[in-house]
């Protein structure tokens, strides 16, 4: 029997994003630098989260070398323009190919974003690392910087574009058993894993987090009234349902709406077929915040 799905939405919001192509000469070295690049999923914190979209063949990669679409988002801030948006999101950006992706041995980073808003100068802080030895030249077809490093050496597209997207649509799927928590969120990633454009920064997330806090200072704290823990100490006010014993959310980041609606919908019909789920539901705040409003309901009419 599949699980109940509520009458509600998730809450979702504008972001910006890069979208670029991680190479290297070995699968386990692109695995490595994927996986660490997106690692941190910091958006709630005022900075950048990503995740992987797909793998790739040699055959589908500028330089015939295994490879990974990664993509990168940050949120959009109201009170500041895109120019200061674009230019924090780029710093951060840099900071996640750095660290993440150059050390690697052999690795090549290109941009994948088809029709662009705008492009980040990647000269600026991932060429000059470098330290002015760094030099560019055509390769592959596209503009290409070379940065000389100790096992040599590591390149770079000069121009990353950035452009528009939807963050932070989600879905809770109730659970009475830890194995439910684990297997249920298994299919669903799997499921939204064949939807093209989108990520799930957290996989399966055990922390939902709210706005509102006591400790405005960290950020989003504990989505209390959810917590299966504090049921008893919180009496009534409480809202996890009867029987209900864990509450994970999985949160999908997408290129647009129509993406991030159809990994929900995909992530959604995986999950509720798992015995031990017992209901579906997803995290808002009263349409107060969020751009997007994502009904449930209607992603299966």
């Amino acid at each position: 029997m599949k699980a109940e799905v509520e009458d509600t939405f998730a809450e979702a919001f504008e972001g910006i994003y890069s979208r670029i192509i991680v190479t290297a000469d070995d699968g386990a070295v692109v695995k490595k630098a994927a996986e660490d690049a997106t690692a941190t999923p910091s958006a709630v914190i005022g900075r950048t989260e990503g995740g992987i979209e797909k793998w790739l063949t040699k055959k589908e990669t500028p330089d015939k070398r295994e490879g990974a679409v990664v993509q990168f988002w940050a949120g959009l801030e109201e009170k500041k323009s895109i120019e200061d948006i674009v230019k924090k999101f780029g710093k951060e950006l840099s900071y996640r190919i750095r660290q993440d992706i150059l050390v690697k041995p052999f690795t090549s980073v290109f941009d994948a974003l088809p029709n662009p808003e705008g492009k980040i100068d990647t000269m600026e802080r991932i060429g000059h690392c470098g330290d002015g030895y760094e030099w560019e030249e055509k390769r592959y077809g596209r503009q290409m910087i070379t940065v000389p490093i100790m096992v040599p050496d590591f390149q770079i597209e000069r121009y990353i574009g950035y452009g528009r997207g939807v963050t932070g649509g989600n879905f809770w799927y109730m659970c009475k058993t830890k194995r439910a928590v684990m297997e249920a969120g298994k299919k669903a990633l799997n499921a939204i894993r064949r939807v093209e454009g989108v990520i799930t920064p957290f996989d399966i997330c055990s922390a939902g987090s709210k706005p509102e806090t006591k400790f405005p200072w960290i950020g989003g704290t504990t989505n209390h009234l959810y917590c299966p823990s504090l049921r008893e100490r919180l009496g009534k006010e409480s809202k996890v349902p009867t029987g209900v014993n864990y509450i994970p959310e999985i949160v999908i980041h997408g290129t647009s709406l129509e993406a991030v609606k159809q990994a929900m919908k995909a992530g959604i019909e995986a999950a509720r077929t798992e015995e031990g789920v017992v209901k579906i539901s997803a995290g808002n705040y009263g349409g107060k915040l969020g751009k997007y409003k994502i009904y449930l309901k209607e992603l299966f009419q």
